[in-house]
């Protein structure tokens, strides 16, 4: 995969939401030299334009946001307790190395229970709560813990990423760094000198507490037609239902989806490109509203054609996502060939011929 060193450098940058910077500065650095236009809204999140008096206008968007945690006690021995940003199974941070982001830096940090051998009967058949977990940054009273965080400092997993066999990948924050990274690369890989459509690469914020930059970006921006790009689960491992989930494996393609929040004429031109350039994909049907930024696109002003590409991702939300990089490469390209097939003729109402008369 080319430019294995950008995901790395995205995940390795802080992110939960709302203290997206770190890996907004990432974005903005690779984008640059690359695009037209490129600003940063009051939100933070990050739009870069190419061609942009051109129509149709097509945004490619994935959320640089990731789950994390938010500081809200300072006990008086110096433990920290914390808010959950986003969805978190709270068995997965038994037992975690955690990082507290305060004013001067990176605070290492664990996150525990009480051990095995002091839990009551009672105890061990129970599932842990939040509130039972607390973070030991190694203070011995509540001044020294004060003198590297406060309430309000961001926590995340320790990030790192783990090169595996079989061009797998996993690292905390797959989920959307891994999507954020097809967007970067699907936008440097459209050659300006045959893209006929503008296109917007966008950065958003937030969309792990309510898809909130991708309403605020997707207005700004006022595309006819706009793609998320996010993780879906893989469903290639013991104890998930096919039936429901569908047949997604790592490294299988990225997923196409199709369903009511997605354009009919999108989804079927993404197919059409795949088989033309033999680019491997997967389908998947999802029978509501999505819950990613695919949503807000959807229903922004007037409406959007809204399609929805999507990373297979193992053990979402967790500290080890796992995802596939010849899947990101496949995506990115996908993308990179259905911006070049845009042009003024181009129309997703549904119902509507192609200007081909099909």
């Amino acid at each position: 995969m080319p430019n294995q060193q950008l995901l790395q450098d995205l995940l390795m940058a802080p992110s939960p939401s709302g203290y997206e910077v770190p890996v907004q500065d990432i974005v903005r650095s690779f984008l640059e030299p690359l695009a037209d236009t490129l600003d940063t809204d009051v939100h933070g999140n990050v739009i870069a334009g190419r061609n942009p008096d051109h129509t149709p206008r097509l945004m490619l968007a994935a959320h640089s946001d990731q789950i994390g945690m938010v500081i809200s006690h300072i006990d008086d021995k110096g433990y920290l307790y914390a808010q959950t940003i986003g969805g978190w199974d709270p068995q997965q941070l038994i037992g975690q190395r955690m990082t507290v982001w305060g004013q001067q830096g990176a605070v290492p940090a664990v996150i525990a229970r009480k051990p095995i051998h002091l839990l009551t009967d009672s105890e061990r058949r129970q599932v842990v709560k939040l509130e039972e977990l607390w973070l030991d940054i190694g203070a011995s009273d509540k001044e020294q813990a004060l003198a590297k965080v406060r309430v309000g400092d961001p926590v995340t997993l320790e990030l790192g990423v783990r090169w595996l066999d079989n061009h797998l990948a996993n690292a905390p924050g797959m989920d959307d760094k891994s999507g954020l990274w097809v967007v970067l690369e699907a936008f440097r890989r459209a050659d300006p000198a045959h893209l006929k459509a503008s296109l917007f690469a966008v950065s958003t914020v937030q969309e792990e507490v309510g898809l909130r930059g991708a309403i605020t970006s997707t207005y700004g921006v006022a595309p006819q037609v706009g793609v998320a790009v996010d993780v879906t689960h893989a469903t290639d491992c013991p104890t998930i239902d096919q039936r429901q989930r569908g047949d997604i494996k790592l490294g299988g393609g990225p997923v196409i989806f199709r369903g009511p929040n997605l354009n009919p004429g999108v989804v079927e031109r993404l197919i059409a490109l795949a088989d033309e350039n033999r680019i491997p994909y997967q389908l998947a049907a999802i029978g509501r509203a999505c819950p990613n930024d695919s949503n807000s696109i959807q229903i922004s002003r007037g409406g959007v054609a809204t399609g929805l590409l999507a990373i297979p991702n193992r053990y979402m939300h967790s500290a080890v996502e796992m995802v596939s990089l010849d899947d990101l490469d496949a995506a990115a390209e996908l993308l990179a060939k259905f911006a070049l097939d845009l042009s003024p003729d181009s129309s997703f109402i549904p119902g509507s011929p192609r200007p081909d008369g099909s």
